[in-house]
């Protein structure tokens, strides 16, 4: 069995932790990393049963001034990303689309009604990094949006927060 849970992604000189917009489950973050220029990466394991509330990451996104993006990852073989921006608004696509279509099975919808398409997805990123301060292209969060998660999710999750700028010290 893989990983389960969300990460909280947010640019705030104040502890994520901290701020209304993640307080129901304030108790579960944990800060996994600092990043350059206030961003923080927190993590809440879990949510195997799809019934978890996170929070919401437009009122993240209001509340520092900032972009703000969740990623729920799926037994290590999928992420729904949920991106805000406090001007530019918010998205929704996933990584590892054709393990995220497993996931829905056989409804009647499929991943291309749920999320963003690569191509439009990426467009969106593109405007989600420019107002976060960052120059970012979309050929490279193109790459990630159509890549299969090999060797996991989570580290294509943390890929495309690469590509979009947010990178590690």
């Amino acid at each position: 069995m893989g990983y389960w849970g969300y990460y909280v992604v947010g640019r705030s000189e104040r502890p994520l932790a901290e701020l209304a917009a993640v307080a129901g489950v304030r108790d579960e973050l944990s800060l996994l990393d600092r990043r350059p220029d206030g961003w923080q990466v927190w993590e809440v394991p879990g949510g195997g049963d799809g019934a978890r509330d996170i929070g919401n990451m437009n009122t993240l996104a209001r509340e520092t001034d900032a972009p703000a993006l969740f990623g729920y990852v799926m037994d290590s073989d999928c992420v729904v990303v949920e991106a805000a921006a406090p001007r530019s608004g918010s998205w929704t696509t996933c990584l590892a689309r054709g393990a995220m279509a497993k996931y829905l099975g056989d409804a009647e919808l499929t991943v291309e009604d749920y999320f963003l398409e690569p191509r439009d997805a990426a467009q969106r990123a593109v405007a989600w990094a420019a107002e976060s301060g960052r120059t970012v292209s979309s050929g490279p969060l193109l790459d990630v949006l159509k890549a299969d998660a090999e060797p996991s999710a989570e580290e294509l999750f943390f890929r495309l927060l690469d590509r979009l700028g947010v990178v590690p010290q």
